[in-house]
């Protein structure tokens, strides 16, 4: 009984140490679930639509409408790749009138059409400043404003502010500002209802003025019939004297004769 005894006493003990350790190691750690790596927020549609350091200007007007005859000269005249460049390298920025398509309806039927390739790209950038303007910047601006498509007396194109508007003159046009159709710290574009004409193109283009009729001779003043007939006057007068001097003298010899017969 005793052997006996004793080995269930050291299997109790067992037990009981084996309990006590199993109390005393902690809890296995849950499996770690897999890191999750956040991903950044979305683009918002302006992000998207000009990503940093490039602009599309025809994206731009396409999105606002209206502007269906401009996008299709800058596209024809190779000026959207120009535009696309400046954009992208230029440090000054640009700012863009940009005629709505009511404004070229005002023009002449077949003005475009008359224009050459490089009168075309003139005309459109007659309508880009090489520098970004903001509207409270158009107060500062020195005129002529250059452009482009250069500056002086052929090209003429002058701003004046007021303070609820912006007035532009050519020579040709004269229009305001609008709205503002897109505007950051690099690109403004403006909206303008007429179309800017440059002098250079269009006053050489346009038709010579009609000759002036010469004025009316002025009719000669009348002259009197006594006025007219004086000369033929004077001629008979001084017949009449003659006649009457010849006939004294061949009175006065007559005399004479008689006188001396006797």
């Amino acid at each position: 009984m005793k052997p006996q005894f004793l080995s269930s006493f050291s299997i109790f003990l067992l037990f009981l140490h084996c309990t006590n350790t199993f109390a005393q190691s902690p809890a296995a750690a849950p499996a770690q679930a897999p890191a999750v790596v956040a991903s950044p927020p979305a683009a918002t549609p302006t992000q998207a639509a000009a990503p940093h350091g490039i602009t599309n200007v025809t994206k731009i007007l396409e999105k606002a409408g209206h502007f269906t005859i401009f996008i299709r000269l800058l596209r024809s005249t190779q000026e959207e790749n120009h535009l696309f460049s400046a954009l992208n390298d230029s440090s000054t920025g640009l700012t863009i009138f940009a005629p709505t398509d009511s404004a070229f309806s005002e023009l002449k039927s077949g003005t475009l059409n008359t224009l050459s390739d490089g009168d075309k790209s003139e005309l459109v950038k007659f309508h880009v400043v090489p520098t970004f303007l903001s509207t409270s910047q158009f107060q500062t601006v020195s005129n002529p404003l250059g452009t482009w498509a250069g500056t002086g007396n052929r090209l003429p194109l002058n701003v004046t502010s007021y303070p609820n508007s912006v007035n532009i003159t050519t020579g040709l046009t004269n229009t305001s500002l609008s709205g503002a159709v897109y505007t950051d710290n690099q690109l403004a574009i403006y909206k303008i209802e007429k179309v800017l004409l440059p002098k250079d193109i269009f006053a050489s283009n346009a038709p010579a003025p009609a000759p002036v009729a010469p004025a009316p001779e002025k009719p000669a003043k009348a002259v009197p019939a006594a006025t007219v007939e004086s000369p033929a006057a004077s001629v008979d007068i001084s017949s009449a004297l003659i006649f009457t001097h010849n006939l004294v003298v061949g009175s006065a010899g007559l005399l004479a004769s008689a006188m001396f017969s006797l």
